[in-house]
């Protein structure tokens, strides 16, 4: 079968290379986002999507608007069965849908978390299972018919990271899936009454405050790398875990120092912090940061 390609990140290239790997699977285009500035010296970077085509030779394309017209007949020109989406980054007009059907892999279980930050949605809810949708695509945002949904566990102290592999992992078996077995999954409309959506992640979400510790844990777990989270005076929790969600406590108070870190109070729970970064400073243990600071236990982290 011949396959359009449409993706940029790591998500979707470890999607591209297992397509590639597949006898019976021919892509014959990749679609990704223009290559952007990177870093301090603005370097101009590729899309990791695009580094895969063209190491196997498949004719790249980088509209910056898919929609425009010149785009969409060059599109409708290139024959295929299938159009394959993983997190490309632009909505697909009517007239690329109905050139072939169009097989989105989204990171959740739709009808919840639609739009961009599904992954995180799941951690910040401390979602138990989550998956990958495997859905026909039409004009709505994540709104299509769904073809086959995989689960995947979410351990309550797994992190962003652990948790983009599994699903990556498991978006690229289902696309196989989907593809080879596509008339044994008739399409199946979501209930629209149980949808939820969510946005793309600012660095301003990473604003925390020991008020439950659940809560900023689940933030550090969705956050982490990036944002991160911060207090309100720019002090960056680095490395934390979840002691408990019971107590009652001052909202920062220094509960018990330890050998490792310090275990602080939030106005429900506490939590324990191992490292910290200052602003404008490097990343340190919070035993070297509260002593700079001669802070003590009963005193209040800010």
């Amino acid at each position: 079968m011949d396959v359009i390609f449409m993706g940029t990140p790591e998500y979707a290239k470890v999607i591209l290379e297992r397509l590639l790997q597949r006898d019976g699977i021919n892509v014959v285009a990749v679609y990704t986002q223009p290559d952007k500035p990177v870093g301090r010296k603005k370097i101009m970077t590729a899309p990791e999507v695009k580094v895969v085509a063209q190491q196997n030779a498949i004719k790249v394309y980088q509209p910056v608007r898919l929609r425009d017209e010149a785009t969409v007949e060059e599109l409708l020109q290139i024959k295929c069965d299938f159009i394959v989406v993983a997190a490309y980054g632009q909505i697909l007009p009517k007239a690329i849908l109905e050139h072939a059907p169009c097989i989105n892999l989204h990171a959740s279980i739709l009808p919840q978390y639609r739009g961009a930050s599904p992954i995180q949605q799941t951690l910040l809810h401390g979602d138990a299972k989550t998956g990958v949708t495997a859905m026909l695509m039409d004009e709505g945002l994540d709104t299509g018919a769904i073809l086959k949904i995989s689960s995947v566990d979410v351990p309550a102290d797994m992190m962003a990271e652990t948790l983009f592999e599994s699903l990556t992992q498991c978006a690229a078996d289902l696309t196989l899936d989907v593809l080879e077995n596509f008339s044994k999954y008739p399409p199946q409309k979501q209930d629209t009454t149980k949808a939820t959506h969510c946005t793309k992640i600012t660095k301003q979400d990473g604003a925390v405050a020991f008020l439950d510790a659940q809560t900023l844990y689940n933030k550090y777990r969705a956050y982490t790398p990036w944002p991160g989270i911060y207090l309100s005076s720019g002090l960056k929790l680095k490395r934390i875990s979840l002691m408990e969600n019971i107590s009652e406590n001052a909202m920062g108070k220094i509960v018990k120092i330890e050998n490792d870190g310090i275990i602080v109070g939030c106005k429900q729970g506490s939590i324990k912090i191992f490292s910290v970064q200052p602003e404008s400073k490097n990343e340190m243990d919070i035993l070297s940061y509260i002593n700079g600071k001669r802070l003590q236990n009963e005193d209040i982290l800010s």
